[in-house]
């Protein structure tokens, strides 16, 4: 390992010696050479050496002088050369003003020229200037009308820049497709460079943008390639980063065995590496895990030790993700207190990222001014001043100052005038910039609060309707069921008498059951806390299963039950088909009649599987039909005086169309009704 630090040392070390023995070199020839091309194109070597050791300060002071020379010899070339290392320098100190303006004069004499390969870098680096400031649209255009100079003359280092620019431009603006496109195109590029930090940032990119896509399966592949190209000793903050994502992607698949093992390599590499963003990712994706796996003390402890590090190093997003693993946490445990206090955190914390993500314009737009030196040392550089005194006699020298001055006096005038002009301007649009930007924000907090209102008003509705069925409907049936046991404590009716009464007994029993059910998931679902695991499943076993637990009462009501079910596979939450089911036979039982028919069956319908349950009951009214699916909004007792609670067709509304279906039903008042559900037969495609 030492031996490696003292190589990286001595190699840092051989390349800065180098860099000042090119800029040593580059000096003391042009302080020999003539007044003629041959100086600016020194020059420009030496600018641009001056440029890559960032030394922008010494770099400007050339730029001048080679320019003024260029300008007097007429030298095209070498004033656009200039002009361009001039916007780079200011581009470097986020001057946005003065580099476009130094852009743009460069692109002028490209043009002039017909010099392609100019245009195309200067409209590349106006590209990169933009899309760092956030403006995507014109950062692709000038980046796009370079691709194609690039591509032509196969120059791969500009390529590279170009492509990673373009993918990072796309992706800001939510095109994940082009994203993809430019940054395997850079990962090309890079490999042909053997550019390894670029190869290895080119690969990472591509595992996350199909990711996005839930492509999974290539982004593991993808992730596992960057696993086998990172350096132990150098990329271990990347290997941090990879190793907990991984796990994320093979969680997708419920694969939790691979799942556990990425994860727990990531959280021992993270915790040994002392690094606070990988452990962080790492816990809150074991917690997820575990949450999967119904390890909820677990996961507790893990979300909980991930909150703390989230709050300490202020990573936004994860926490983000942190706030909804705890909301659905609470919410599997029963908390709903909690699970609001986290589901209200989350919203809050998801609006400010989403304003931070917003493009800002840079408010530093203050005029680097680069000083006008005459001479920068007699042995550098001679000045233009002094060469043109050479080549002119005094009296047009005079002359010519004369009118310099004259010239210099109406600039200055000029220029203060239009100074003034300026900062006057500029001082009225960042007004105005700050007065929308203030606008959009406080519409925006009124667009959240509005929603969190809504989402309160639906909470306490859902308070409202829960207690007034438990203390009505509920406590009726039960106070019931405790009179009889009363009764019969207290000697009151006799044992014969009571078992007369059993039925009726039961019937309250019953009913109760059926309340307490569909009161349940009812709530549930409106808590938010229905995800559908979806699985295919025999469709014929759960009508089975559901016919039994029907039959005591099929056979006290003397009803037909007719099963035309057959063998059949739907895509679908099976618990939540249950619930379907059971619903919809119970209901048929509860209005029909003795002597009526109860039907069951299923058939292909497009390509789905279409559920029938039909009975010969009393029917539903047409103005009644359009109540059926909402919550609690219409409710009757059955023909044995059954009670209900108005909530299970609208939590089978619900379950079904989760599950990518869709319910309906037919009726005629005394003949008889028919409820259908259409169902997947097979996963829907991504």
């Amino acid at each position: 390992m030492k031996q490696l630090i003292t190589l990286a040392v001595l190699c840092s070390s051989l390349f800065c010696f180098s860099q000042t023995n090119e800029i040593d070199s580059l000096t003391i020839q042009l302080a020999y050479q003539k007044q003629d091309s041959s100086k600016v194109d020194t020059s420009l070597y030496l600018i641009k050496a001056l440029y890559k050791s960032e030394n922008f300060k010494k770099a400007l002071l050339y730029i001048d002088q080679t320019e003024r020379l260029s300008k007097f010899l007429n030298h095209t070339k070498g004033i656009a050369d200039v002009n361009y290392y001039k916007a780079l320098i200011y581009s470097q100190k986020d001057d946005y003003y003065n580099a476009i303006d130094g852009y743009n004069k460069s692109r002028n004499y490209y043009r002039q020229l017909g010099d392609t390969l100019g245009i195309a870098k200067v409209n590349n680096s106006i590209g990169l200037i933009e899309i760092k400031r956030g403006n995507y649209r014109v950062g692709l255009e000038n980046s796009l009308s370079a691709i194609q100079t690039f591509e032509t003359r196969n120059l791969l280092d500009e390529l590279s820049l170009a492509y990673n620019n373009l993918a990072e431009a796309y992706y800001n603006t939510h095109q994940v497709d082009k994203a993809l496109e430019f940054n395997i195109k850079a990962l090309n590029v890079r490999e042909q460079l053997n550019d390894s930090s670029g190869i290895k940032t080119s690969t990472k990119n591509i595992a996350s943008l199909y990711s996005d896509r839930k492509e999974h399966r290539k982004a593991i592949e993808y992730y596992e390639k960057v696993l086998k190209l990172l350096n132990p000793s150098t990329d271990q903050s990347m290997r941090g980063e990879v190793l907990p994502r991984i796990g994320s992607e093979y969680l997708q698949f419920k694969d939790y065995d691979k799942a556990a093992e990425y994860l727990v390599e990531g959280l021992k590499f993270n915790r040994r590496t002392k690094n606070d963003d990988g452990i962080l990712r790492t816990l809150n994706a074991i917690g997820e895990l575990n949450m999967q796996q119904k390890k909820v003390k677990l996961a507790e402890i893990q979300l909980n030790e991930a909150y703390s590090i989230a709050s300490r190093i202020n990573n936004k997003p994860e926490l983000l993700k942190n706030y909804r693993l705890r909301k659905e946490l609470d919410s599997t445990n029963g908390k709903f207190q909690n699970a609001f206090f986290w589901q209200g955190k989350f919203y809050d914390l998801k609006t400010e990222l989403e304003l931070a993500k917003q493009p800002k314009i840079p408010v530093n737009t203050e005029v680097i001014k680069s000083v006008v030196v005459d001479t920068i040392e007699d042995d550098e550089f001679n000045s233009i001043a002094k060469q043109e005194a050479e080549l002119k006699n005094e009296e047009e020298v005079k002359r010519l100052k004369a009118i310099s001055y004259v010239l210099i006096a109406a600039f200055l005038i000029v220029s203060t005038i239009l100074l003034l002009i300026y900062l006057k301007r500029q001082s009225t649009l960042k007004f105005n910039k700050e007065l929308k930007a203030k606008n959009e924000q406080i519409q925006l907090q009124n667009e959240v609060f509005s929603e969190q209102t809504k989402n309160l008003e639906e909470i306490n509705k859902v308070k409202d309707r829960l207690f007034s069925i438990v203390s009505h409907d509920l406590k009726d049936s039960i106070s019931s069921i405790k009179a009889f046991i009363d009764l019969l404590k207290e000697d009151s009716i006799s044992r014969e008498e009571f078992y007369n009464l059993v039925p009726e007994l039961s019937e309250n029993a019953d009913s109760a059951s059926s309340l307490l059910y569909n009161l349940l998931n009812w709530s549930k679902s409106q808590m938010q806390n229905l995800e559908p695991k979806a699985e295919l499943f025999n469709i014929q076993e759960v009508f089975q299963n559901k016919m039994a637990l029907v039959e005591q009462k099929v056979e006290q009501k003397r009803i037909v039950l007719i099963d035309e079910s057959h063998k059949d596979f739907i895509y679908a939450d099976k618990s939540m088909i249950e619930i379907v089911i059971q619903n919809l036979i119970t209901n048929a039982v509860k209005f029909t009649r003795v002597g009526d028919v109860i039907t069951v069956s299923n058939n292909d319908h497009n390509g789905k599987t279409l559920i029938c349950i039909e009975d010969t009951g009393v029917g539903i009214s047409r103005e009644n039909v359009d109540k059926l699916f909402q919550n609690g909004t219409f409710t009757t007792r059955g023909t044995s005086n059954e009670k209900g609670t108005g909530l299970g067709l609208s939590i089978c509304k619900e379950l079904v169309e989760l599950n990518n279906g869709r319910i309906w039903v037919e009726s005629t008042p005394n003949v008889g009704t028919k409820f259908y559900v259409e169902l997947p037969k097979n996963k829907p495609t991504e």
